[in-house]
């Protein structure tokens, strides 16, 4: 039997609509153990073979994303839209004080991103992995600094 590799769903980018629709699937596996046809059945527009149709294909339908990621519970199909596009995508921050853990996984995540870019730079290799590892990193960085103006006036979860 073959194990898969674990992912680190924080960090992942997804490099393709296909490729985004196959990582929420998997996330809703993983972290949900939620199979495709439960899936399915959370979004109670579609069938099971439906729905594997469109992965198969590639080719859902724009309003049945929303409804798919929010059964998956994970955003790659919006995530690979918006960064095709060069957008980055910040989620609302909340106000709530960062962990020391939640600040040291992104000083070390910075830091990988700095040897990325070091190593880009000296071989002109790597670099849609250097593109995704700078975008991420501009996107918790915006996180923390809107997080920090709500400081003072947390919303309330």
């Amino acid at each position: 039997m073959t194990q898969r590799r674990q992912i680190n769903w924080k960090r992942v980018q997804p490099h393709s609509l296909r490729h985004g629709s196959e990582l929420c699937v998997r996330h809703a596996s993983d972290r949900l153990n939620r199979s495709v046809e439960q899936v399915a059945e959370i979004m109670a527009e579609a069938s099971h073979f439906t729905l594997y149709k469109w992965l198969e294909s590639g080719r859902m339908p724009a309003l049945k994303i929303r409804a798919f990621e929010n059964a998956c519970g994970a955003d790659y199909m919006t995530q690979y839209l918006a960064h095709s596009a060069g957008y980055l995508l910040v989620k609302v921050p909340t106000g709530r004080q960062a962990k020391h853990r939640e600040l040291n996984e992104l000083s070390k995540f910075a830091h990988e991103v700095l040897g990325l870019l070091l190593e880009f730079y000296d071989s002109q290799e790597g670099l849609d992995e250097a593109v995704q590892a700078v975008t991420q990193l501009m996107e918790e960085l915006a996180f923390q600094r809107g997080n920090i103006e709500k400081f003072k006036q947390p919303e309330l979860l």
